[in-house]
């Protein structure tokens, strides 16, 4: 009877011994850390590598300034090379500057202090 054992047991762990290889195709799973915290440690905050510079608002800085329709190279800081009006998040101006800059830059355009498209030559 022990014979008839063995070879029940042989036929059994051939199958066994040929599923595992099919699965190696795949990479191995990376393990997983021993705590119950699955998440990467978080940076702290602002503590990257570059600092970044608070944004301000020129003409609040630099009260002699003054926002005049008729002066295209001051208008000309705050619109694209495609005669966008930046936004007051990328220049920085502030909320009551940012809307006399709108003001002034659609009047030079009226104008024709400056131009509303890159097509309209100069």
């Amino acid at each position: 009877m022990s014979e008839e054992v063995k070879t029940t047991e042989t036929k059994t762990a051939a199958p066994a011994a040929t599923a595992p290889a099919a699965t190696t195709d795949r990479p191995a799973r990376p393990a997983r850390p021993a705590s119950g915290d699955r998440r990467p440690a978080r940076r702290p905050a602002g503590g990257g590598r570059f600092q970044r510079r608070r944004k301000f608002c020129k003409f609040c800085a630099d009260k002699s300034m003054n926002i005049d329709h008729k002066d295209p190279v001051l208008l000309g800081q705050f619109i694209t090379e495609r005669y966008k009006i930046l936004p007051s998040r990328v220049t920085g101006t502030c909320a009551k500057h940012q809307r006399s800059l709108t003001t002034a830059i659609k009047r030079a355009r009226v104008l024709a202090l400056l131009s509303f498209t890159p097509l309209h030559h100069d």
